[in-house]
């Protein structure tokens, strides 16, 4: 009797020790697996981030009739990418402009800070070279912003959606680059704001240094006066110092627009930002249709 527990107790640990010896081959390796998929996975969604963002932007311009144009294409296809460069003033309401243009049109926009700073950060050729005269305090030469401008304007999202140049070229030179370097645009818009206008809308900005919100002290000042007594005025917007940055941008404007006389549309800055809109959004269409 005693000779029959001991070998069915016996048996029954083997059985145990043969489960648990099968038990991991099924639970734990699967589970291992599904952890490397899910790496896998992340890296793979880290990896088309990009690609993502420009198809959405493609899908976001295909749909409202802008997209890359090509020979043969039929009537009515899909109107050619917009490109586009807008110059004005400080305080001609570019940046507001800006928004709606990027918004309408699903271009876009680029400012020659912005693209230093994202090909010094990508370590292309040309931002090793700027991040060099930027080290050490110097300005960027104009080859090198040129050569900047014209690697970021051929990256897919530019040559499928279309672009905006924010206040480039600012001199001569940098039109003649870069018409030499084979970048051409569509539309020259200019803001045309009267000096004293101008000068009025520098000299009343205020900074909320909490917020970061812009106020002007004529035309929209703060309700609340918590927030008045804390405004802050910028360094720069003085008359004085405006008065100087506006004789700079005047010796080189007017040069810039001859570069560009053929598809140069100047608008009046001082209306309603809503008209000066319309007025843009006008000129424009005209010259994609």
């Amino acid at each position: 009797m005693k000779a029959s527990i001991q070998r069915i107790c016996v048996l029954m640990a083997i059985s145990i020790s043969s489960v648990a010896a099968f038990v991991p081959q099924y639970i734990i390796s699967p589970t291992f697996r599904v952890k490397q998929d899910a790496v896998r996975s992340s890296v793979a969604l880290e990896a088309s981030k990009n690609k993502e963002k420009i198809a959405s932007r493609t899908k976001w311009a295909e749909s409202r009739g802008y997209g890359e144009s090509s020979e043969g294409s039929s009537e009515g296809g899909a109107r050619k990418a917009p490109k586009l460069i807008i110059a004005g003033a400080p305080a001609s309401g570019k940046g507001t402009q800006c928004e709606i243009i990027k918004e309408k049109f699903g271009v876009v926009h680029l400012s020659t800070g912005d693209m230093l700073r994202a090909a010094v950060a990508a370590e292309t050729e040309v931002g090793k070279i700027a991040k060099d005269f930027m080290d050490s305090g110097k300005l960027v030469p104009d080859d090198v912003i040129i050569g900047v401008v014209k690697d970021r304007l051929s990256e897919s999202d530019c040559v499928e959606c279309g672009w905006l140049l924010d206040g480039f070229p600012r001199t001569p030179a940098q039109a003649e680059a870069l018409a030499e370097a084979g970048v051409s645009a569509d539309c020259f818009i200019f803001l045309n704001v009267p000096d004293d206008v101008l000068v009025e809308r520098v000299v009343g900005r205020r900074t909320d240094p909490v917020t970061g919100k812009i106020y002007h002290m004529t035309f929209s000042p703060p309700d609340d006066d918590e927030v008045l007594a804390r405004l802050e005025q910028r360094s720069d917007d003085t008359e004085e110092k405006v008065k100087v940055r506006l004789e700079q941008f005047h010796a080189n404007v007017d040069a810039v627009k001859g570069s560009y006389t053929d598809i140069a549309v100047e608008v009046d800055g001082t209306q309603k930002p809503k008209d000066v809109s319309a007025a843009i959004m006008s000129a424009v269409e005209a010259v994609l249709a």
